[in-house]
């Protein structure tokens, strides 16, 4: 019974309804699984350098449905336990390879051993906040490891396609007008400046090289699979504490940020596609609408039955330095050349959360009963 619960709560976490491609819609309980065959000549390769991240994990099980051989990257692949890819029942499919992005002799060396077909950058430092207190990690975990991909697919010179994580803190405080491809790039954080760099990285060895690259310029994207120093992640683990009475307020800093949230499952079928096209591009992912941070936190917990207003606390000290105060983006040029649309909103991402998190802490009671 506790083998049929995890891979339940496994389902869970993939097929959400609707978020998935509509070839998945039936698609079966895949629990368990089995173990990873060998490739075949027909069969495309993947790389994911980090793999082991939200959107890591849940790009493999869309390459994976989708027939790919996938093999991601890790420091110490041999440490590393790769929990998102458990939680989603898709480990024993997944190969592993430790390499450093930083290190251009293990990244050429990986490189040339697995002979991907498509590469997938999502590694390097994530937080903003963290960007400020570590800046020279920030810049070198995004734009070294940038660069050595670049040079590595350059120097072996296999028609290899590579797709760059942007983000929207590229933008910085966008104003009236919605972001869009050819918006001017402001970044006000370490982090935003780092991912801004490695934009024009790939831009340069794509115009130069002729390089097949592309920057995926996500606007933010959340899942059950966000780790609680995200703030989505935060008041969705605070709120469903505190209606079970295990914790008495939440709180938060600026409540009147806002930002476009999207649903990460979606998001990672963008990615795909783009490197589909004869001629690879960078394109602006997102709903198209924008949000404010207490807006989410309501849905939270109307999610839960309960009235934010009364268990949420204002802090100034949590208010991040230079943030951006609004996030607003264009999608029309993914629909026209991905016919790609966000199917979830804002309201749609709090409430699955969590859901999820219930079901978690439904699944963990029952098999410590």
């Amino acid at each position: 019974m506790d083998d049929f619960f995890h891979g339940q709560l496994g389902i869970l976490f993939r097929q959400w309804p609707c978020y998935a491609p509509a070839h998945r819609a039936n698609q079966p309980a895949l629990y368990p699984l089995p173990a990873m065959k060998p490739v075949s000549p027909s069969q495309k390769t993947a790389l994911i350098c980090g793999i082991g991240g939200q959107d890591g994990a849940y790009l493999a099980a869309h390459l994976l449905d989708l027939g790919y051989a996938v093999c991601g990257t890790s420091r110490d692949a041999s440490a590393n336990q790769l929990e998102n890819l458990s939680r989603l029942g898709i480990r024993e499919r997944v190969s592993v390879e430790s390499m450093s992005l930083v290190d251009f002799r293990s990244t050429m060396q990986v490189l040339s051993r697995i002979q991907p077909d498509e590469i997938y950058n999502l590694a390097g430092q994530t937080s903003v906040v963290i960007s400020f207190e570590q800046p020279v990690e920030t810049f070198e975990s995004i734009v070294v490891g940038t660069v050595n991909l670049l040079e590595s697919i350059r120097m072996l010179g296999k028609p290899i396609r590579l797709y760059n994580a942007g983000s929207a803190e590229m933008f910085g405080t966008i104003g009236a007008e919605p972001a869009h491809e050819r918006s001017v790039l402001r970044p006000r954080s370490p982090y935003a400046i780092a991912k801004a760099t490695s934009y024009w990285q790939i831009a340069q060895y794509r115009d130069t090289y002729g390089i097949r690259a592309a920057t995926g310029i996500l606007f933010n994207h959340e899942s059950p699979l966000r780790p609680e120093r995200f703030v989505t992640q935060k008041i969705v683990a605070a709120a469903c504490r505190i209606a079970a009475g295990e914790q008495q307020v939440l709180t938060l800093g600026d409540l009147s940020v806002r930002r476009d949230w999207g649903w990460a499952p979606e998001y990672v079928v963008a990615m795909h596609t783009m490197l589909q096209l004869d001629s690879v591009e960078d394109f602006v992912i997102a709903t198209g609408l924008t949000s404010s941070l207490e807006e989410f936190v309501a849905e939270a917990f109307c999610a839960l039955g309960l009235d934010w207003r009364t268990h949420v606390v204002h802090d100034p000290n949590l208010m991040r330095a230079n943030d951006n105060s609004c996030g607003r983006a264009d999608t029309s040029h993914a629909t026209q050349r991905l016919h790609w649309t966000a199917r979830h909103r804002m309201p749609d991402v709090a409430r699955m959360m969590v859901e999820a998190r219930l079901a978690q802490a439904a699944l963990s009671v029952r098999r410590a009963a």
